[in-house]
């Protein structure tokens, strides 16, 4: 049986913190989160429409071995700004790999398209997203909100808000694997237009409702529901972040972050759609100091998987309302 760290949050896998920065008027924000101590690092990309900085030197090929941070940002294109904003936090700081001198903080990132949320994007000349990457990795801590804040503060799903979720599972190995998810999805997270997740299998306790698979299912469970059906596709992605104490090595992490988007599979219908930039980013502390073995090692890929699928549903169950809103928030429904 899986358990949840103290939290259920990915802060649980120790030597990460988490900070948000949300713009209420914007309907928009940032997520960063901090590694205490350079952490080994690897990405996985399956939606049709990414939006990404510094994600090649992740590869297992290169030469980078660890990074600082990683930020997830509302913004579309324009969010890419965000990975700025911590990056200039951390040289204020020392942090970065030493090159000639000179410290370079390493922060890759991804961003999801929220502009056409109801939010004001009149900006002016420059986007305010370095600012809030900045602000986000001054406010970062092992305790945070849920819902609409941070990179999911304009989120929306198929008929629901969408918002920041974040998940944790403590493997009998002694592992901890921790999820976070700005959920912004073209498809949905619930059947059909009921109250019940698709990742309702994997929920441990109440922590997004309880509420199990309906019975008998909804008719129309296999009716494929989209944010914009009737306009123009785009405006979606999920983008997450998966996390671990365990020692892995870059391939290792990879596929981690490959394993992790199985948590998307079970959560949302339909996903990695071309009108998705869905990624996964996978960190690994190594603060456990446990290097698994082979059967552990797939306990550890299965709940990536499930705990992806949690911190999915956790984001839009903790969504809450605000002025402008498009869609209703799923305790409404």
């Amino acid at each position: 049986m899986f358990r949840t760290g103290p939290r259920n949050l990915i802060t649980d896998v120790a030597g990460l913190r988490v900070g948000n920065a949300s713009d209420v008027g914007l309907k928009s924000g940032v997520t960063t989160v901090l590694c205490d101590e350079p952490a080994v690092a690897g990405v996985q990309v399956l939606g049709g429409a990414p939006g990404t900085r510094e994600t090649d030197l992740l590869e297992p090929h290169n030469s980078i071995e660890a990074i600082h941070a990683v930020v997830l940002s509302g913004g579309s294109a324009y969010g890419l700004d965000a990975a700025s904003g911590v990056q200039a936090a951390l040289r204020e700081r020392g942090i970065g790999v030493e090159v000639g001198g000179f410290r370079v903080p390493i922060v890759p990132a991804a961003i999801l398209f929220d502009l056409r949320n109801g939010g004001d994007k009149d900006w002016g000349r420059y986007p305010p997203y370095r600012e809030l990457g900045y602000e986000a990795a001054q406010a970062v801590g092992i305790d945070f909100p849920l819902g609409t804040v941070g990179a999911g503060t304009g989120a929306l799903s198929s008929g629901l808000k969408g918002g920041l979720g974040s998940a944790s599972t403590v493997l009998d190995s002694g592992v901890t694997i921790g999820a976070l998810a700005a959920v912004n999805p073209t498809g949905s997270v619930t059947i059909a237009r009921s109250r019940h997740f698709w990742a309702a299998p994997f929920e441990i306790g109440d922590e997004f409702g309880g509420l199990g698979y309906p019975f008998p299912m909804p008719e129309d469970a296999r009716r494929i529901l989209l944010k914009f059906r009737d306009k123009q596709v785009g405006g979606n992605t999920t983008i997450a972040v998966i996390a671990t104490d365990a020692v892995l090595t870059k391939a290792a992490a990879k596929r981690l972050a490959v394993s992790a988007h199985d948590g998307f599979v079970r959560a949302i219908w339909p996903t990695h759609t071309p009108a998705d930039g869905d990624l996964v980013f996978a960190l690994a502390t190594g603060k456990s100091g446990i290097e698994l073995a082979p059967n552990d090692a797939i306990d550890l890929y299965a709940a990536a998987g499930a705990t992806m699928a949690r911190a999915i549903s956790r984001g839009v169950f903790a969504a809450t309302p605000a002025d402008g809103d498009l869609f209703p928030v799923w305790s409404s429904r």
